[in-house]
């Protein structure tokens, strides 16, 4: 770089000597040696020209032919001769344009402007002096007047070194006054920073203002000078390019930033407002709630936050990691910190961050509810990738412990670590932690020590669940009873018959139990079928079956026969048929002897097991019906299906919502049915007719051909005059009421969470609640500590996930045991925000993670198995500093955030932008999510009087205590 890039005032200076030099050479010049000597010093000598290149130095343009003068006065060896060359004079390389400011209030600085012509040839134009040769000639014949030293750099490029002759010239503005520019040469070789500072020192810039550079390109825009370390020559600047300086707002943003942000940040009502810093809301893009929740908490750490405040981070941005991402998003989350520790902001909209999380994170694209842990994750990962003060990383190669000593292995691992990755986030979220292997055949143990960034722990869940089901008796006096019923996690179809025992006083052996939506069976469980394939939401069924029903007579076996509810609508067809179908109120599982399984058998059953809900038609009504029938006998069959077939040759079910449960359903049997409908003709008053169907209770079973040897489902088919007139729809169950609504709907609208605590759903006036409805399976908050108990706890590896024994060079399920070994500086445990059962997704009874009594004082010195410091316990005890709540289930929800502010000390609540004062006491929530919590050693130094005045202290600029970020998973 040309000097008077490299050093304005000194470049000044220089020139104002070289004028006095031109303007009275006789008293500045030195005597002059032997022409002889001259000659030596200048060509031959050590200093001379002849000497070779080295990169960094400087060397001078002398003009060829005021030079060659200068050879011929010296040959000639005449020192009075008539040659002698005079002052050195380099009016022929170039142009000098001189100006000096006149402003009387400030000293006089000389903008130099000296441009060399084109194409200027080395040898014919001019000839090249090393530094000390140069001085010896200016200081024996002296400088023309106005001409400043012509000094050029020796710079290397692909391991050559040359005399960068033509340097880059750059114009320098600033963003606010784009009419002033300053011309300034830079070497090719030159940093992106020296430009920068160059700039900063031009437009005096104070010290503590961030500023940052601009290039405007040959097509006009404007490109990002993001990697201050780069070369001039790397960032492809070039000749009469405009460099744009830009100088971030007293309210934390830069004036581009308006340019991209759909709303401006400050309204006109907040352009003076002045609050406290950190106070300050994120505004809601559309389902980024998850987003602004994870920057609030990780916006609360207060070394964190200090690390960006103070500009550490600038030294730090790796742009050529392969890993990260070019620094973009450690400058976009700085930007956000600064927009929100500014004070200058009531709320701001993360956009910008936004967009950047969506680009190097495509799973983050668009506006879809998200985990705020996973963006945590994505966040502190990329952070430490773009802040890796690694630029190379090496290969390490892990090693076991080969029983040496605990602390010797723990003090290489962690330096391994530290030689791939060195960051603020390493400083602030790492972790090491202890891996105990076992082999069970050969006894083998290996023992390794992992750096961790997110420690996943498990949470104590209770192996107990609560199911609602609704208990059907054989007894037609009795109503059905709705039970809740504390049941094993892990259990079987046959323990929810057993606990439903217990409180009916009825053998298991007589219970079927089934899934019921939309007025039809969706499964019937066999005992065996494990309980997690009921889900929360489904209704669920128990019959009494097996048995004998008091009022009949019966065999020794029994057939089940499956019973639905049909309603034909008034319509007719051509055929003068009924074609309208509709199914009411909940199936029936009949118990009919064999002996009786006829259709007058099973009407007759029927009509005892509908006793309570269908009124008998009495002796006038059945003579009234005789009478019409006998008239219309030869007119017409019975309205129904065409009578054909049989069933004792049946055809298989068609596939439904309980498709293959036939195949499965433990009372199989064959009909002892002579015909698919009853009765074929009235001879009597029948209330309805009988028909078999197939599984969905929609369709005759008799328009399929293919069904062979399948149960038979029987339907019980009302014409509406007859419904109306004899069933009671008030006192039958399911029917008008709230419970009838949610066996059509439960499948298809959104699922209804059952959470335990809530009230039981209302089954209407058909049934009775049992004294264990009001029972509520309370769960106690869980405790961090009982978390990190669970996860110290010796398990064995699942077959999925073996280990390769290095001595028996087998795979096992070994034993494994994990162990702290060094905490972090801060912590966060992760909470349950959504929980899966068997096919569905489905939030489960809400674990509460209770911040408080831990609020201040959580203690892991037990966890520890590191050798403890005892004279400073605070390296083992945290204090919580914040909380990101999730409300709702996995699908939606909502997230805030309980937050310290670092400065004053107060809790605030955030959510999206707004934000509100809270106590301590408020914080306790069923809904917190991820806890944050710090080490109380550091809490102490951040508020000392030497991190407390001022600028507080950054304890990460200086690469404090590892630390870590913790995942209760």
């Amino acid at each position: 770089m040309a000097t008077v890039a490299e050093n304005p005032a000194a470049a000044a200076a220089a020139v104002a000597a070289a004028v006095a030099v031109a303007e009275d050479r006789e008293p500045q010049r030195e005597e002059l040696p032997g022409l002889d000597s001259q000659w030596r010093q200048i060509e031959n000598g050590e200093s001379g020209r002849e000497r070779p290149l080295r990169a960094g130095e400087s060397w001078f343009l002398v003009e060829k032919h005021w030079y060659k003068q200068w050879e011929a006065y010296v040959q000639g060896g005449d020192q009075d001769s008539s040659t002698f060359p005079g002052c050195i004079n380099n009016a022929a390389l170039g142009v000098l344009f001189p100006s000096i400011p006149t402003d009387d209030h400030k000293p006089i600085l000389y903008e130099i402007n000296w441009r060399l012509k084109e194409g200027l040839v080395e040898g014919e134009d001019y000839v090249l002096l090393p530094a000390a040769a140069w001085h010896y000639l200016v200081s024996w014949y002296g400088l023309e007047h106005g001409q400043p030293p012509i000094e050029r750099k020796v710079i290397e490029l692909s391991n050559i070194q040359k005399v960068e002759v033509y340097p880059v010239e750059l114009l320098l503005v600033r963003h606010n006054d784009l009419g002033k520019s300053h011309t300034v040469q830079f070497s090719h070789t030159d940093s992106i920073g020296l430009v920068l500072r160059t700039a900063r020192e031009r437009f005096l810039v104070e010290p503590q203002e961030d500023t940052r550079l601009w290039a405007k390109n040959s097509e006009g825009s404007l490109d990002r000078l993001y990697d201050t370390h780069i070369t001039v020559l790397d960032a492809a600047l070039e000749t009469g390019q405009l460099i744009i300086m830009e100088t971030r707002k007293k309210d934390g943003t830069w004036p581009s930033a308006q340019l991209h942000v759909m709303n401006n940040n400050m309204s006109e009502e907040d352009e003076d407002f002045k609050g406290q810093p950190g106070i300050c809301g994120l505004t809601n893009l559309g389902n980024t709630c998850f987003m602004n929740s994870a920057l609030q908490c990780l916006s609360n750490v207060p070394q964190l936050t200090e690390y960006f405040l103070n500009n550490c981070y600038l030294e730090e941005l790796n742009f050529r990691n392969p890993l990260g991402m070019k620094g973009e998003i450690a400058e976009a989350y700085a930007d956000l910190v600064k927009q929100a520790w500014s004070g200058h902001h009531r709320s701001i909209v993360p956009h910008v961050f936004k967009n950047k999380v969506g680009h190097f994170a495509s799973q983050f694209l668009g506006y879809q509810q998200h985990d705020s842990q996973e963006l945590l994750s994505f966040l502190l990962d990329g952070l430490h990738e773009d802040l890796n003060r690694v630029k190379k990383k090496e290969y390490v190669e892990l090693c076991d412990a080969a029983g040496r000593p605990d602390q010797e292995v723990a003090q290489e691992a962690w330096q391994n670590h530290k030689r791939r990755n060195d960051s603020v986030i390493v400083d602030t979220f790492h972790g090491l932690f202890k891996s105990t292997l076992v082999c069970p055949d050969c006894g083998n143990v290996s023992v390794t020590f992992d750096p961790f960034c997110y420690l996943s722990v498990p949470l104590p869940i209770s192996h107990k669940r609560v199911l609602e089901v609704f208990f059907i008796p054989m007894d037609p006096r009795r109503k059905p009873e709705q039970h809740r019923l504390v049941v094993p996690k892990k259990g079987k179809i046959s323990d929810l018959c057993v606990a439903l025992s217990k409180h009916m006083g009825i053998s298991p052996e007589r219970m079927m139990v089934a899934d019921v939506f939309s007025h039809r069976f969706y499964k019937l469980y066999q005992l065996e079928e494990p309980l997690s394939s009921i889900l929360d939401r489904d209704d669920i069924f128990v019959y009494e079956v097996s048995g004998r029903i008091e009022a009949i007579e019966g065999s020794r076996e029994d057939i089940v026969v499956p019973v639905y509810l049909w309603e034909r609508t008034p319509a007719h067809d051509c055929n003068n048929s009924y074609y309208g179908l509709m199914l009411f109120g909940h199936p029936l599982l009949v118990s009919v002897p064999r002996d009786r399984f006829t259709w007058e058998g099973l009407y007759n059953v029927l009509m005892y097991r509908l006793s309570r809900y269908v009124t008998k038609p009495n002796s006038d009504d059945e003579d009234d019906g005789d009478e019409k029938e006998d008239d219309e006998e030869d007119k017409d069959d019975v309205p129904g299906p065409s009578t054909g077939g049989s069933l004792r040759d049946p055809e298989p079910e068609q596939a439904g919502p309980s498709s293959g449960v036939t195949n499965r359903c433990p009372f199989l049997l064959d009909n002892c049915l002579g015909t698919s409908q009853w009765p074929p003709r009235r001879r009597r008053k029948q209330l309805f007719t009988l028909q078999t169907v197939n599984s969905n209770g929609t369709s005759d079973r008799t328009t399929s051909p293919e069904e062979v040897h399948a149960q038979p489902y029987i339907a019980i088919d009302w014409e509406p005059e007859m419904k109306k007139r004899y069933y009671d729809e008030v006192e039958i169950p399911g029917m008008g009421g709230t419970f009838s609504s949610c066996l059509s709907t439960r499948r298809t609208s959104s699922p209804q969470l059952l959470q335990l605590g809530t009230e039981p759903r209302d089954p209407g006036r058909g049934y009775v609640k049992h004294d264990c409805v009001g029972y509520v399976m309370k769960k106690a908050p869980v405790r961090l500590q009982e978390c990190i108990e669970l996860f110290t706890t010796v398990e064995t590896l699942e077959k999925e996930n073996p280990w390769h024994c290095p001595s028996c060079k087998q795979h096992q399920l070994a034993t494994k045991k994990l162990d702290l070994w060094m905490l972090p500086v801060f912590l966060s445990g992760q909470g349950p925000r959504r929980g899966w059962l068997g096919e569905g997704r489905e939030r489960r009874g809400c674990t509460r993670i209770n911040p408080l009594p831990t609020h201040r004082d959580l203690d892991f010195s037990e966890f520890v198995i590191q050798p403890q410091n005892e004279s400073n316990p605070e390296l083992y005890k945290y204090d919580l500093i914040a909380v990101s709540n999730h409300y709702g289930g996995m699908r939606d929800g909502h997230y805030t955030t309980f937050a310290c502010n670092k400065d004053s000390g107060q809790w605030h609540y955030f959510d999206d932008n707004s934000v509100s004062p809270v106590n301590e006491n408020q914080i306790e929530s069923k809904a917190a999510y991820v806890l944050f919590y710090q080490r109380q050693d550091v809490a102490r130094r951040l508020l000392s009087p030497a991190g407390s005045s001022g600028a507080p202290a950054s304890p990460a600029c200086s690469s404090p205590p590892s630390s870590e970020f913790m995942d209760v998973n």
